[in-house]
This record gives C-alpha cells, structure tokens and sequence, in this order.
C-alpha cells in the first residue's frame, strides 16, 4: 500500500538555515547539522535540503558540506540548488545525496532531465516547480527562487518534466510559501490530475489538517513543510500520527500508532 510522506524543507543560506514568506527568506532558524540530528529522530521519511542563493550567485553546490551534512543523516535527503548540469548532480549523488532537486536549469537545459534520470534513474530526479498564480486565475512557474517569471503555464511543464523522466514533482506555491495558512489546493488539485508521477505539496501548512487537505483533497503523495516544524510545536512524528488518525497510510513505528503506547 502507498505510504504518505511527511518530509521537513530545510532552506540554506550561507552558513545557516533561514524561513521567511513567498521566498523572501530572511529569517535565521539555525545551522544546518544539528537540525538534520534532529530530524533523524523525529520519524522523517525523507529531508529537503536546499541551497536558496547558489543559483543566483552562479556558483556549484558546496559537495564537501553536503557530504558532511549527508555522513549524519540516516534518512534518505534530497539535495537542491545550483545544479546546473549533469556533472553537479553526479558530484552531489557522489557526496551522498539519496535524490536531486532541480528547478531553473530545466529552464535553460530542457534535456538535463532526460538525460539525468536515463544515467541514474528517474527514481532520484525531482522536478522543483514554483509557482505563481495569475490574475487570470492560471499558474505560471518561476525560477531562480521565484524571481524570474518563465512564461511557463503549470500543468504543461509538469507534463513537460513527467514526459522527460523525472521521478516526481516538489510544487510550491510561492504566494503561499511561509503563511502558514494552507496549501493552494487547487493547485495541486490541478497538477495531480494532470500527471502519473508523485506530487509533493509544499508551501502554507500551518496545521496537521492542512497536510490532510493536501492528501486527501489535493492528492497529494507527500507534504513538505518548514515554518511549522521551526515556528510552532508541531512535529513530524505528531503529524503522521493525526494522519494515521485519519486513515492516511504512514510509516509509523509501532509504538507511536493511534491507539499504542511504549
């Protein structure tokens, strides 16, 4: 049976983690390490791991700190952020990444995904789409952190990155990004009907019941959130617990099961 995923983003910036909202991430929340020690405790399916200014600062992934980062996490992590060919992202699955996330170099280098997923497999190429929603009531995608708009029409590159061999889809909704009022479902909504491949919703859960709404009125397979889990008291393991609660499938040790105790 499907399992859902809860899966914490971490953002990186410089030599810290920061969170804002709809990317203006300006607020520090910590370093990256202990925050990674955490999360290996807490139940996590997977960890997102982006470096926010690598790819306007036009420089590679920092590989020596990823590996470190990576020698201390014992979940699968997905690393994001200056990949801008296929050598970085055999450099970063060489320091220890489980899995890619790629977003602005589709743009420029529509065949990285192909190329990328044929070489390593589609299981480990995440397409990062950012959005954002037009007065017309359409989505548009953006790239370069969501500064720079691309023309792009949501559900046509999600087709587009489906059809080329990425493995599953990390969409975020920059208007949403950081509220913590909600995930845009219609979005998702509108992006799961469209494509086979996992979606993982991002950007606005502020609750246990957004991430529900995210699963079962948006379809989502997975919901990835950061300002709940370093704002609030609400944790990843209490998540997947209301979601069990809910009759979402998790993996959950036993002991943490609705109606279980140590």
């Amino acid at each position: 049976m499907l399992k859902y995923r809860v899966i914490p983003t971490l953002l990186w910036k410089n030599v810290g983690l920061v969170k804002g909202i709809s990317f203006d991430s300006w607020r520090r929340v910590g370093p990256v390490l202990p925050a990674i020690k955490v999360y290996n405790l807490r139940h996590v399916d997977e960890i997102i791991l982006v470096d926010i200014t690598a790819t306007s600062e036009k420089r590679e992934p920092d590989y020596e700190a990823v590996a470190e980062f990576t020698a201390e996490c014992f979940i699968p992590i997905t690393i994001g952020g200056g990949i801008g060919s296929i050598k970085h992202i055999t450099n970063l699955l060489r320091a220890g990444a489980d899995k890619v996330a790629i977003n602005s170099c589709i743009f420029d280098n529509p065949t990285i995904v192909s190329e990328a997923s044929s070489r390593f497999g589609s299981q480990c190429i995440v397409a990062s789409i950012d959005v954002r929603k037009r007065p017309d009531g359409t989505y548009e995608c953006y790239k370069n952190s969501g500064t720079i708009p691309t023309g792009q029409e949501v559900v046509s590159w999600a087709r587009s990155v489906e059809a080329s061999g990425a493995g599953e889809i990390l969409l975020t909704s920059i208007e949403k990004d950081g509220t913590m009022s909600g995930y845009d479902l219609d979005l998702i909504r509108l992006v799961r009907d469209a494509i086979k491949i996992p979606v993982i919703a991002s950007g606005g859960a502020g609750n246990y019941q957004h991430m529900y709404e995210a699963i079962s009125a948006g379809g989502a397979s997975a919901v990835a959130a950061a300002s709940i889990f370093h704002f609030t008291e609400q944790t990843p393991i209490e998540a997947k617990k209301y979601l069990a609660g809910k009759g979402v499938p998790v993996r959950l040790a036993h002991s943490f099961l609705p109606g279980t105790s140590d």
